[in-house]
């Protein structure tokens, strides 16, 4: 996206604050009026009191009053105009990060997998800030040096055409600084943000997997790594600094020569026209120094907003990512849990097939069970199931309703699923599990702790269902926090389960105590269960056996170890 874009962008986000934008501008034009008309009033009182005996006390107290209140003026329109900029560089990021986060929770979850998650975290936080910088100072900067140029412009012409004339000439000069450094700043400001980006991104996937990087002995690899990605990100910050940095010295330079050129010039003048006096020469050098000023602060500030443009795009790209199609139509509230999966194809990378062709039937009430090697599509048809990734063909229809039509909420708020990865949010252990259920009284979460025989650790915590857990569950076994996100699902099952190697951490005997309760819970209702431990599946009404995406043997228990074929090969394998 070019900078042009993103700008339109931005001031598309701006419009939204209009009526505020428009009173800080005639905030800021008030000030920026008050504070030119005091080198005219300064100017009178140096023309009054020029001259042996032709000091006028009179005329300097009114002037002198009347610069007080210029003073007054300005410095109280400067307070609002700062406010309210800040209010709308504030609220305007806000919007986008509100923006951002919402569209995180849309987009498909290829987008998201296909990503580093630093990155994305440095966009919505790291970049967001940057850019909130960037538009305040521009806010504060731009539109006042602009008007405080164009203002002191016309001051000077009425004073004295030629000086100004002298001032105009020199401008441009000024101006092709700026611009030359400022093509330079953005390509150096985005990639600045674009490494920064990477180095959040590593720093966060180490501290995530800290205990494997000690365990591997990877910390010496791991700091050369980030040593290598740190000295990129000082390179490019150091070019961003340097043209950045010598932006205000250059204009500096410039304007330091239109302020010779118009002392000189006035010299020259007031001492041979009787229409110049010194009062105006002193005006006129006050403005020559006033309008140069906000070359030297819109220099700066272009240098900030080159920064500012090249987050905000950042931002933009996730704001702009492709979202999930989304159906209106919902399943209705009685389902039954008769599902027919009929000619699936599908593949995560289109050049490399995974499922192909699969069909099978299963029926209110029963429960299938999927086992097979590492990477043959187990996981990848519970994506399917619940619609984390559509299929490229056939159809999953759900009681008659083919689940690509209707809504993914109402689909997945028929289903309950338990993953082999776990997840808990910061917060309390009774937090965790009524996630799902926020309106879960105290009695029913210890009920549904029993039934997954979390109770017993659960009750021996500092302070029990009140304890708190940190990131991802803090000092809680893998075992414990399977337990509770089991917990989740007893809390409030729904008539269609999933069951992903739910009990893979866990210990033997309490595996079995689990596998009782899981019994209990799904009768009547339409489960699907992924398992390694293939003990666990045994009463299943229906074994899928998959290999390289393909279904090569289906029945039960009992009719795939009488085929002795690839099923009768992993179950013996498991207990030889």
């Amino acid at each position: 996206m070019t900078s042009g874009k993103i700008i339109k962008r931005v001031i598309r986000y701006i419009g939204r604050y209009k009526y505020s934008f428009i009173l800080s501008l005639v905030l800021s034009l008030i000030s920026t009026i008050c504070t030119l008309y005091i080198p005219v009033l300064a100017g009178e009182a140096i023309d009054s009191i020029v001259g042996m005996g032709n000091v006028d006390f009179v005329r300097v107290g009114e002037i002198l009053v009347k610069i007080l209140v210029a003073l007054l003026l300005a410095g109280v329109s400067q307070y609002f105009t700062t406010t309210l900029n800040t209010k709308i560089a504030n609220y305007t990021v806000r919007d986008m990060r509100s923006d951002a986060f919402d569209t995180i929770q849309t987009v498909p979850i290829s987008y998201i997998d296909s990503r580093e998650t630093g990155d994305i975290v440095s966009r919505i936080i790291s970049d967001a800030e940057q850019f909130s910088d960037g538009l305040i100072l521009g806010f504060q900067n731009l539109f006042t040096g602009v008007v405080t140029i164009l203002g002191t412009l016309c001051f000077m012409f009425t004073i004295n055409v030629w000086i100004a004339l002298i001032v105009v000439v020199l401008t441009p000069v000024s101006l092709f600084v700026s611009k030359f450094i400022a093509k330079k700043t953005y390509k150096y400001f985005k990639r600045q943000s674009e490494q920064r980006g990477k180095e959040t991104s590593f720093v966060e996937e180490m501290i995530s997997n800290i205990k494997t990087v000690k365990a591997y002995h990877r910390e010496e690899k791991n700091q050369q790594e980030f040593d290598e990605i740190n000295e990129e990100l000082g390179k490019t910050s150091l070019n961003a600094t340097f043209y950045s940095s010598i932006t205000n010295p250059g204009t500096r330079f410039i304007n330091s020569l239109v302020y010779a050129s118009v002392a000189v010039g006035g010299a020259l003048f007031a001492m041979n026209s009787s229409t110049f006096s010194v009062g105006d020469l002193s005006a006129f050098l006050a403005y020559a120094n006033q309008y140069t000023k906000p070359f030297n602060d819109i220099s700066g500030v272009v240098t900030e907003l080159q920064n500012a443009i090249a987050c905000a795009g950042r931002i933009l790209e996730i704001i702009d990512a492709p979202k999930e199609s989304v159906q209106d139509k919902s399943l209705p509230q009685d389902i039954k849990g008769d599902f027919k999966i009929e000619n699936v194809d599908f593949s995560y990378d289109k050049n490399k097939p995974l499922i192909e062709d699969l069909n099978f039937s299963l029926k209110s009430g029963q429960r299938l069970a999927v086992v097979g090697p590492t990477g043959c599509g187990k996981t990848t048809l519970i994506n399917l199931l619940m619609r984390f990734y559509d299929i490229d063909r056939g159809k999953i229809i759900l009681d008659g309703i083919d689940i690509n039509t209707v809504s993914r909420k109402s689909l997945r708020e028929n289903i309950g699923m338990v993953l082999q990865d776990t997840w808990l949010k910061q917060g309390t252990i009774g937090e965790n599990i009524a996630f799902g259920n926020k309106s879960a009284t105290r009695e029913e979460i210890i009920e549904a702790s029993k039934k997954s025989h979390a109770h017993s650790f659960i009750k021996k915590l500092p302070n029990g269902y009140d304890t708190v857990v940190g990131e991802d569950g803090g000092n809680l076994s893998t075992g414990q926090k399977q337990l509770i996100c089991i917990t989740r699902l007893m809390l409030n099952p729904p008539p269609i389960l999933i069951l992903d190697e739910a009990t893979s951490s866990i210990d033997l005997v309490t595996e079995q105590r689990i596998t009782r309760s899981f019994m209990k819970l799904m009768k009547d209702r339409t489960s699907f269960v992924v398992a390694h431990r293939l003990k666990t599946i045994v009463e299943s009404d229906l074994i899928l056996v998959m290999r390289d995406g393909k279904v090569v043997e289906r029945g039960t228990h009992k009719d795939l170890l009488a085929q002795k074929g690839f099923y009768f090969e992993l179950y013996t394998s498991q207990f030889d």
